[in-house]
């Protein structure tokens, strides 16, 4: 299997969640190794972030990345979800400010515009990620994620929240684009109104809105229509996780166990995958 990339330049427009400034994405085709590299168009130098585990510094509701200038890249896990699932190795991305657009909160306008794309298929072999030992991370409330053996790419991920509008949620299934495109894509992500009214107060969050938000109320979705999918809440949770895995650098062969895990414990857990390496082998196959 070979690496790829696209075949033109593709152009995404939106808006900032934290800034709510306008920010543009230019998705560019990039040589072979290359792998996934946002790129800072405002800033003239140590403006290159590669979209790597060790590169990011900051997973408080979003993934972001950042460099030794102390400049940043963030909420970059909706992106590389999709990269993943439609398997593009190698590509550049230009984004005018610190913030990718939310767009609707979900992957689903990323996905609908790349996928329209040819990609190009390049003269270096893919490489994917196995993982041969079971690796996990928990944090002190319970909240975990564990790395195991399997032979495809695979997620198990299970949230139960205390609100009968939420309640107790599983996605279980291999990572594949039907999956993707029909459950996991679409699905935005969500909060309860005190979290938006806190994260407004401080000055943050000045773009977000029902556009761009699943927001709870009690037992009350504010969102005209309500949930857009079946298990909504869980399968934006396996989105996350989706682009989270590929900071790893490569494809995945395994299986992702979740259980109320985020941005952290996703980064944890990819940190002690590689602290050693018998838990895991780059392969070609």
């Amino acid at each position: 299997m070979q690496q790829k990339t696209l075949s033109k330049k593709v152009e995404i427009s939106g808006i900032g969640l934290h800034s709510g400034c306008e920010s543009k994405l230019l998705f560019k085709p990039a040589p072979i190794n290359t792998g996934i590299v946002f790129v800072r168009t405002d800033l003239k130098e140590h403006n290159r972030f590669p979209a790597l585990y060790s590169n990011v510094v900051d997973t408080r509701n979003c993934t972001c990345l950042g460099n030794t200038d102390k400049q940043i890249v963030s909420t970059i896990e909706h992106i590389m979800a999709t990269l993943a699932v439609l398997g593009i190795d190698n590509v550049e991305i230009e984004v005018n400010n610190p913030e990718v657009p939310i767009m609707d909160g979900s992957a689903k306008v990323f996905y609908d515009i790349l996928k329209k794309v040819p990609l190009v298929e390049q003269s270096a072999v893919k490489k994917f990620l196995k993982i041969k030992k079971q690796v996990a991370f928990k944090d002190d409330k319970g909240n975990y994620v564990i790395l195991k053996p399997a032979e495809t790419f695979k997620i198990h991920f299970t949230i139960d929240f205390p609100s009968a509008i939420v309640g107790h949620q599983e996605f279980v299934g291999d990572i594949i684009e039907k999956n993707f495109a029909t459950q996991i894509a679409p699905s935005r992500t969500f909060c309860e109104k005190y979290q938006v009214d806190y994260l407004q107060s401080i000055g943050l969050i000045k773009g977000g809105s029902l556009d761009n938000a699943v927001v709870l109320d009690g037992e009350t979705i504010l969102n005209d229509g309500g949930f857009r999918v079946q298990n909504e809440c869980v399968n934006h949770k396996t989105l996350d996780c989706i682009g989270d895995m590929l900071t790893s650098g490569y494809y995945i062969i395994g299986e992702v166990e979740a259980f109320h895990s985020g941005h952290f414990h996703n980064n944890e857990v990819l940190k002690k995958l590689f602290e050693n390496t018998e838990n895991y082998e780059i392969t070609e196959d």
